[in-house]
C-alpha cells in the first residue's frame, strides 16, 4: 500500500488523494503556499485589530 511507503495512515492518504488527486504537483504546492500565506495574513489582521482596540481603549481614558 502506498500509504505505508509514505508513513501515513490509509485515511490520511485517501483524504489527500481526494483533495489533491486531480492536481499536478506544482498546483498542489502552490495551493499549500497560498494556504500558508492566507494564515499569515489572518494573523496579521487579528494583530492589527487588537492594536486598534487597545488604542481606542487608551484614547477613551
Amino acid at each position: 500500500m502506498e500509504s505505508r511507503e509514505h508513513h501515513v495512515s490509509e485515511v490520511t492518504f485517501h483524504r489527500w488523494k481526494k483533495q489533491f488527486g486531480q492536481m499536478d504537483p506544482n498546483e498542489a504546492k502552490r495551493l499549500k503556499e497560498l494556504e500558508r500565506e492566507n494564515g499569515e495574513l489572518k494573523k496579521m489582521l487579528a494583530e492589527a485589530l487588537l492594536k486598534n482596540r487597545v488604542l481606542e481603549a487608551v484614547c477613551e481614558k
